[in-house]
């Protein structure tokens, strides 16, 4: 292995952890009811399209971890699926950079509002609903 190689083998090495450093956080997805009802037990946050439950979680500090539900008031199988999905994906658009590593968060949908609410706003809901948790938190 010549110096020249060896030096680049190190700069890339370098780069790498830097990279992993400024990686965004790791997002999982909630799947017990016991989570579930840890995180209702936390704050709340309103909004017309959406409601957020948010808490802090004392595992797992570099971890964002999400859940998503809506009751039979939204509609039928297929209109609560539809609004699900929006939540997913207003979520996966936020949460990355206006969510805190070491929270948990849960997404409910709202009857006649998810599924009809413009996607923009809906995360807008979802960013002015993060924003309202941290801000009342203050620096956790």
């Amino acid at each position: 292995m010549t110096s020249d190689q060896s030096a680049k083998d190190a700069a890339t090495l370098s780069g790498a952890a830097s990279l992993a450093c400024d990686a965004p956080p790791r997002v999982a997805v909630m799947r017990f009811r016991r989570d579930f009802l840890r995180t209702a037990a936390g704050m709340r946050q309103p909004r017309k399209g959406l409601m957020l439950q948010a808490r802090a979680r004392d595992a797992e500090p570099d971890l964002i971890r999400v859940g998503f539900t809506c009751t039979r008031k939204v509609g039928n199988a297929v209109t609560r699926n539809r609004a699900k999905r929006r939540l997913r994906a207003a979520a996966q658009q936020v949460l990355r950079a206006h969510g805190r590593p070491g929270w948990d968060y849960v997404l409910i949908g709202r009857p006649g509002v998810t599924v009809t609410r413009d996607f923009g706003a809906l995360c807008a809901d979802l960013r002015s609903a993060l924003e309202a948790v941290h801000g009342a938190r203050g620096a956790a």
